[in-house]
């Protein structure tokens, strides 16, 4: 099943580091050609790449803020010129600014917003044209558990994370006709850079909401993002995937 994405070109957003490098590495080792998407880490992005590379894959990488309209089509066009249609968009960039709803500066809501909402719904617009004439695509929104349950200090996050689900159940429904599978993952605290530099006592406090007793990893991720952008999901969409260890259970 190694070459069930043969064929297929992939977008990752965030890909240079976390979540979005296993996913983009995910999708590689299972013969994607994979566009590594970054904004400001040119040196990890490469090193995402030149692993696929290393690997037996193909991949390439392509500075772009989200965010930014032109950007976003400058990387399309890029990625079409240079590996070909995007077939399956990962959503999977995205910021925190926490603080607490009577100290949060309107910036602090501002850039949240416009990185996990505008963002999410910029690379999907643009994606989407490829995809409706193709009669086919996958796209994978990377959400929260905080999007669900809540969490204090992250008003702005969890209304952006909420907002992504959204977007994904709207875009469902809209593209299905036209061959384009649209769905979530919603993970619960992951090992990664943020959650490493936590105080110990904040780790203790999430371990104790995890009946499962241990943070994700990112390849627990990836691996659901793979099954999301393979033939073995056609038949979903419109749906989330929560992984979290049992800290949110539906």
């Amino acid at each position: 099943m190694k070459d069930m994405l043969k064929g297929k070109v992939a977008l990752v957003t965030g890909a240079s580091r976390g979540i979005g490098r296993a996913i983009a590495l995910a999708l590689a080792e299972n013969g994607a050609a994979v566009a590594v998407n970054y904004s400001s880490s040119e040196s990890s992005a490469l090193e995402v790449a030149e692993l696929i590379r290393k690997n037996g894959g193909k991949a390439e990488i392509f500075k772009a803020g989200i965010n930014i309209e032109t950007e976003v089509e400058e990387m399309f066009s890029a990625i079409e010129k240079s590996l070909g249609p995007v077939d399956i968009l990962v959503n999977n960039a995205g910021i925190t600014k926490d603080n607490l709803l009577m100290r949060m500066k309107t910036d602090e809501w501002d850039s949240v917003i416009d990185v996990n909402l505008k963002g999410t719904f910029l690379c999907t617009r643009r994606a989407v044209r490829g995809m409706m004439k193709n009669r086919y695509g996958k796209i994978i929104n990377i959400s929260s558990v905080v999007g669900f349950t809540g969490n204090a200090g992250q008003f702005n996050y969890s209304a952006a994370k909420a907002g992504v689900i959204g977007m994904t159940k709207t875009a469902a429904l809209e593209f299905a006709s036209r061959g384009i599978r649209v769905n979530a993952v919603a993970p619960g605290f992951v090992e990664t850079d943020m959650t490493a530099s936590l105080p110990d006592d904040v780790k203790t406090t999430y371990m104790e909401k995890i009946p499962l007793k241990s943070l994700g990893r990112p390849e627990d991720i990836a691996n659901a993002v793979v099954y999301l952008a393979s033939p073995l999901s056609d038949y979903m969409t419109g749906q989330t995937l929560h992984l979290n260890g049992g800290m949110y259970l539906q």
